[in-house]
């Protein structure tokens, strides 16, 4: 009988424990559950709480509603952090009496008629789902008035349709005395969601974050005049003339301290279809979070890629711990962004998010650099052993010095330890003036191509402080996903070698100098460590990533006129031939070399020719199929591959790459490009008052060497080596081989103490 009893009470299972679902919903056993459709007003409350989660949301809807109305004046009341009272007045164009009737049903907008019109939305709302939102979840009042409209309109909502102000009245718009524009008036918010409203513990914190999104737009909105306050209040939290200008409207809202300090910057790129300027602070200020008011296409959005990259522009600049106050407004083309891909905009996708984001911190950084001649900090004014009196500690902190150098920062810190400090300025002097010319290590040029560059021609348009500049065109393409297994494959493999030691370095580095260009050596600092480091390793690393990342995807160095690809390969062929022949005491041991080399072109190009569709496609590898190469990839813009290497990569094609396999094919052809583009060895840097003894034979360098070397130089401080700062990942074998410790200040302080 216990048993018995047992067994029936254990069919629901013991107490807490999960149950699981049935799919029956009778006792028979038999008859599944049916699919019924919601009801209307559940799909609307659902929608409703997906757009408007809190009272910032339903205000900023109203703002840009009102903006969008061409509004030149925004006042806005608050009461109980906007659940109680929410309020937006504008002077814009107004609403139609004959429109009042579906304003607040769903999907109903003037600013989209089709689908395809989002490829061109410049407006801040477009979807008609605000006002209707807002309706479902809050008693909503609507007073409007036109230019034409000899009186204003007042009409009340609940539920997406009109209502009647009482009960027993007609719900139709009443005739009201009013001024131009529109009133919404949004009252119990969330009064039909109990759980949602009784979720806001403090209606000060609503009301703080109404008044930080009230400020962000202010700012943004030059041409707009802005007002915010508590209900029942004189006195305004935010009060914003029309005429103000960027920087007085910060000063208002965030103070003077940010003010005083701010950078103007502005920035565009054709290529990538972007304009950006705004306000940023210098490297005298900081705070302990980031500030950054993002707007794009003037709709005020966040993004934590550019946060983090705007972030990591500053680590030069500011003490440790510190953060920026940064004003960014983007404006993209609109058929390039997708604005449709949060139900509350708050975040937007666009083509070519990591080159605008790094051309944008670029730009940032410099002006940066260009005014980091002086910091200012407080100072002691009095010696060791003096009092402290009122009135001079008043004096000491409200007069701050200027002094070349890097900051200590305005907080009171400990005496700083001399062991710990670091390298914060880029632009100070390089290592390569402290060390003597290295040509006595020997001369020439190792022949990691050609040396000659006969019917090669690239279009090189001017200089640039002695760095040649090749002439860049924007095309109109767009940006291809790629979805092959095997790329996203080779990218697995390398975030699985990734060292994150060694990557953490690379992004925060600085770099001091090119140490020895015939073996591709060059310093960085990281930390408080000096590395010595193969930066020919490292490019090659960086451009191998950068063909995973970019695939099918590349620009093109295109040739002022086609290249015979079946003579740049006999060039190739004939050199490997001759330096195969200098190392076996010049005797072709074969006999028949010329066959070979003719045999040799001939497979090459017929390999490359018959797989031109497909590398025009995936690399921009372009050859025509009687065999002239019309261009090659372009990797990285600022920096040219050296075209004495041209032959010897496109012979290295037909051995070194797998053509019958895809994995392999895509890996072998990425490897050898990235081998193309790594900065060749040059000789030392011979200078006409140099010794004889160091003048020796480099002294007859051609003025092209010098040129390339200017270029090479010039990339690898202002291009490479920043780029490596953001998108390369430092692999476990760079660290056995392309990286060395070579001083560490501390270990140098123990071993002068000891001296």
């Amino acid at each position: 009988m216990a048993d018995a009893m047992a067994d029936a009470m254990a069919i629901d299972g013991p107490r807490g424990e999960k149950r699981k679902a049935s799919v029956f919903d009778d006792d028979s056993g038999h008859a599944p559950r049916r699919i019924r459709p919601l009801d209307p007003d559940v799909v609307n409350k659902i929608a409703a709480g997906e757009i408007i989660v809190a009272p910032v949301h339903a205000l900023k809807e109203l703002m840009e509603n009102a903006v969008d109305a061409g509004s030149t004046s925004l006042e806005i009341v608050v009461k109980d952090g906007g659940l109680k009272l929410l309020q937006i007045t504008d002077n814009g164009c107004g609403i139609d009496k004959q429109d009042l009737p579906i304003l607040c049903e769903r999907f109903t907008t003037s600013k989209l008629q089709k689908f395809e019109d989002l490829q061109s939305i410049s407006t801040y709302g477009f979807r008609g789902e605000a006002l209707a939102s807002i309706s479902h979840i809050a008693h909503l009042t609507v007073t409007t008035k036109t230019h034409e409209s000899n009186c204003a309109w007042r009409a009340h909502y609940g539920s997406g349709k009109l209502v009647p102000a009482k009960p027993g009245q007609s719900p139709d718009p009443k005739p009201v005395a009013g001024r131009q524009g529109t009133q919404i008036t949004v009252e119990d918010l969330f009064y039909n969601i109990p759980t949602r409203r009784r979720a806001f513990r403090s209606t000060s914190d609503e009301y703080n974050k109404i008044i930080d999104m009230v400020g962000r737009y202010a700012v943004h909105c030059s041409h707009v005049a802005f007002s915010c306050k508590k209900h029942g209040e004189s006195s305004t939290s935010i009060a914003i003339q029309a005429n103000a200008s960027s920087t007085d409207r910060i000063r208002q809202i965030y103070g003077g301290s940010v003010a005083n300090e701010l950078i103007e910057y502005s920035t565009s790129d054709d290529r990538w279809g972007f304009k950006a300027k705004g306000l940023a602070t210098n490297a005298n200020y900081n705070l302990k979070k980031t500030t950054l008011l993002l707007f794009i296409n003037h709709r005020c959005v966040e993004s934590s890629n550019i946060r983090k990259a705007v972030e990591q522009t500053y680590t030069s600049f500011l003490p440790k711990n510190g953060h920026p106050f940064v004003y960014l407004s983007l404006e993209i083309a609109p058929e390039r962004v997708d604005v449709n891909v949060h139900p509350t905009k708050r975040e937007v996708n666009f083509l070519n998010e990591h080159e605008i984001i790094q051309a944008i911190c670029e730009h940032i950084r410099s002006k940066l650099a260009a005014v980091d001649t002086s910091r200012t900090f407080l100072t002691q004014t009095l010696l060791p052993g003096g009092t402290w009196s009122a009135s001079d500690q008043q004096a000491s902190s409200s007069t701050p010095s200027k002094t070349s150098g890097a900051a200590s920062g305005a907080r009171k810190t400990p005496a700083r330890n001399e062991s710990s400090l670091v390298r914060t300025d880029a632009n100070m002097r390089k290592i390569t003036s402290m060390l003597p010319p290295a040509s006595t290590m020997g001369a020439g040029v190792r022949g990691d191509g050609i040396s000659s560059t006969s019917g090669v021609k690239a279009t090189i348009t001017g200089t640039n402080k002695d760095v040649e500049m090749i002439n860049y065109e924007t095309v109109e393409r767009e940006a291809t996903a790629c979805r092959l297994i095997s790329v996203r494959e080779l990218r697995a493999e390398v975030r699985e070698e990734m060292h994150h030691e060694l990557t953490e370095i690379f992004a925060n580095h600085t770099f001091v100098g090119i140490v020895d260009e015939r073996r591709r050596l060059a310093a960085i600092q990281g930390g408080v460590k000096l590395y010595l480091v193969d930066y020919g390793r490292v490019c090659y690393e960086y451009f191998y990533q950068l063909g995973l990342t970019d695939f099918g995807n590349f620009g093109t160095i295109r040739f002022d006129s086609p290249l015979d690809l079946r003579e740049l390969l006999s060039m190739a062929a004939e050199f490997e031939r001759s330096a195969t022949a200098d190392a076996s005491g010049g005797v072709d041991k074969d006999g028949d070399g010329e066959m070979d080399v003719s045999e040799i072109v001939e497979l090459v190009a017929d390999q490359l020719v018959e797989r031109r569709e497909m590398l025009l496609e995936y690399f921009s590898f372009e050859i025509s199929p009687a065999g002239e190469l019309l261009s090659i990839p372009l990797l990285v813009k600022g920096y040219t591959p050296s075209m004495a290497k041209l032959p010897r990569f496109l012979l290295e094609l037909g051995p070194r790459v797998d053509w019958s396999e895809e994995k392999a094919c895509f890996e072998g052809f990425l490897k050898e490009l990235a081998m193309f583009y790594v900065p060749e060895r040059l000789p030392a840097t011979i200078g006409a008052d140099d010794p004889p003894a160091v003048q020796g034979g480099d002294k007859d360098v051609d003025a092209e060497t010098v040129a390339r070397r200017d270029h090479v130089r010039f990339a690898l401080e202002h291009v490479l080596f920043p780029a490596f700062k953001s998108r390369l990942v430092a692999t476990k074998s760079l660290m056995q081989t392309g990286i060395l410790e070579v001083a560490n200040l501390k270990g140098l302080y123990r071993v002068f103490e000891r001296c």
